[in-house]
């Protein structure tokens, strides 16, 4: 079982690095791709309010799927730990226990979902120009939500186990496959969102396939029925390292839903279909970012829980060294070229007035507003490996408190200041204004961490 993780403690930083982010960051691309492909395809064969049908949807099974990232990441910090300090035994118990709390939670959520989906529809902001549209979509989606949960906790015990390659196709077949279904029910089938919405739940089928066929045939960790049996003190250990996750992905829901509101208030269903794009836009730059982040965590877990300070702390130098240089050539390439990315999600095929109307809008709205959510995002390099330092080594408290600084402490009380006074724009200009004051907050306390933590030898 172990023959693969101690290469987290023996090779050099850059290479394990390397060797973790690319396949995370590819993955990932072609995760935002497939997102930003999907929305294409909405938006150039169904129409603009479509998009907005999916923006509503999206907060909902978001932060279904989130526990399975919140469980996975959680998890994974007390499962790099574990096989850092040797403890095979303990890291079997830990994998079984995500898997059970995945399941029964994410289960739960999607019962709820489903009995109350009228009521949750209208809360999450969509008004009658394209409420039918959100519905139908929803349904289908949430019948696949389990296996989406699954597949992303299991994505990262596979990194956690040090093979990276496999956690990058998981990411990229059902990606792959949701691209191909998209076009074959929603344009040569004219299923319309109702295939827009079984290509969604398709792609859950094909990554939930492909975990649970490395688990089997390619894992290291052989679990036995017993690991699947709830451990109280295993429990709270991955519990409180996966609050901190949950609380970011929940607070990230709620601001999703209140800008989806605020926006219907203050602007019209174009504007949430502007923001149903500039939230793609924001997954596809910060690929790399996100890539990297991800590679840091069992690197840096790993290495703390066998003592070497030293690596950890050159861990945190390169990956924000490594995930800056690229958010910020991704970043330039999307200010520069706004207009051209927004243009793809717009049919010029349409013979509609209602359809050509809202293209001319979404058109003339969108890339200025991209351009202004887009202003300081390369500087929340240092909060993401900030927050995740923290949380690989299991310091609950501050990573909670880190994660939350964004979205919680600044975006959302600016999101419900701003647009009192500058309407629309007041809700894009809030994002620069939280990057820049979340990323000084975060230094300091990221600065004054390595100091105290990290100076042993």
């Amino acid at each position: 079982m172990k023959k693969n993780s101690d290469s987290l403690g023996t090779k050099s930083i850059s290479s394990l690095l390397i060797k973790q982010a690319v396949p995370a960051s590819i993955g990932i691309l072609v995760m935002s791709l497939n997102m930003i492909v999907d929305t294409i395809f909405v938006g150039r064969w169904i129409g603009p309010l479509a998009i907005s049908a999916i923006t509503v949807v999206i907060p909902i099974t978001f932060f279904i799927a989130a526990l399975g990232l919140a469980i996975g990441i959680g998890g994974s910090s007390v499962l790099s730990r574990a096989l850092g300090a040797g403890q095979e035994t303990k890291a079997l118990r830990v994998f079984g226990n995500m898997s059970t709390l995945t399941f029964l939670s994410s289960g739960l959520l999607a019962v709820l979902g489903l009995l109350f989906q009228d009521t949750l529809i209208n809360f999450f902001g969509a008004d009658d120009s394209f409420r039918d549209l959100a519905l139908t979509y929803y349904r289908i989606v949430l019948y696949g939500i389990v296996m989406l949960a699954m597949c992303m906790m299991g994505n990262s015990v596979i990194r956690a186990e040090g093979k990276p390659k496999f956690a990058m196709y998981a990411m990229m077949l059902p990606a792959v496959g949701n691209i191909g279904m998209d076009y074959l029910l929603i344009n040569v089938l004219g299923m319309g969102m109702e295939g827009a919405a079984w290509a969604t739940f398709i792609s859950y089928g094909i990554c939930f396939g492909f975990i649970l066929w490395f688990f089997v045939f390619k894992s290291e960790l052989r679990l036995t029925l017993q690991s699947f049996l709830l451990n109280n003190t295993i429990v709270k250990e991955i519990s409180g390292l996966s609050f901190v996750t949950l609380a970011r992905q929940g607070v990230i829901t709620v601001l999703t839903i209140l800008i989806n509101n605020i926006l219907i208030r203050v602007g019209d269903a174009i504007d949430v279909a502007s923001y149903g794009i500039i939230s793609r836009a924001l997954m596809f730059a910060l690929f790399p970012v996100i890539g990297v982040n991800q590679g840091f965590m069992p690197i840096a877990g790993y290495n703390y829980g066998a003592k070497k300070l030293q690596r950890v702390r050159e861990a945190i130098n390169i990956s924000i060294k490594y995930s800056g240089i690229l958010a910020l050539l991704i970043f330039t390439l999307i200010v520069l070229f706004a207009e051209s990315f927004v243009g793809v999600f717009i049919s010029d095929k349409a013979i509609e007035a209602n359809n050509i109307r809202d293209n001319i809008a979404l058109l003339e709205r969108t890339p200025n507003a991209l351009r202004w959510v887009f202003a300081a995002t390369p500087v929340i390099v240092i909060q993401l490996i900030g927050c995740s330092y923290f949380q690989a080594i299991g310091k609950v408290t501050p990573a909670l408190l880190l994660s939350l600084t964004k979205q919680g402490f600044f975006l959302i009380p600016l999101i419900l200041i701003l647009p009192t006074y500058f309407g629309v724009w007041g809700v894009w200009v809030s994002f620069p204004i939280a990057d820049v004051c979340s990323t000084l907050v975060t230094g300091y306390f990221l600065r004054r961490a390595i100091k105290h933590d990290l100076t042993k030898t």
